[in-house]
């Protein structure tokens, strides 16, 4: 009998804090502290309990490493900031690439991009037109 072992959902929110605690190496208390101050933010379930999810583990080892290294949690803090800016910036860069490659491959029609003084970016199409020789002059003699 072939079993389909389907993948597991790295942002489940599924262990209680005691168990987080223990996948994170931490106590209990050092979860409800970083939950006050933000810096990893678990749901909640039905009753109002924390759950954690296996990104939320792997974060809390995130900042229990730069703790361990000096850094003080505001600073924890601010670098966390910086990071998912990044990866929102990494984001924005994925999606741009995928746009160009489709502009790349697409050879029947072509594309305007005005920037509005927003920032804004408005894209148009044009279809291309073929030029047209101009007829040869006569020649002189």
């Amino acid at each position: 009998m072939s079993q389909h072992l389907q993948p597991f959902d790295p942002d489940a929110a599924v262990f209680p804090v005691s168990v987080a605690a223990s996948l994170a190496d931490m106590h209990a208390q050092t979860l409800r502290g970083y939950d006050r101050l933000g810096l990893v933010v678990p749901q909640r379930a039905a009753g109002r309990g924390r759950r954690y999810s296996l990104r939320d583990i792997a974060r809390l080892r995130h900042v229990q490493s730069l703790s361990q290294q000096g850094i003080n949690l505001e600073g924890v803090s601010r670098i966390l900031a910086l990071e998912a800016e990044v990866d929102q910036l990494n984001q924005q860069v994925d999606r741009l690439a995928e746009v160009v490659r489709r502009l790349q491959t697409d050879e029947a029609t072509s594309r305007v991009f005005t920037a509005e003084v927003s920032g804004a970016v408005q894209a148009g199409r044009f279809q291309t037109r073929t030029l047209r020789a101009l007829p040869a002059s006569p020649e002189v003699t």
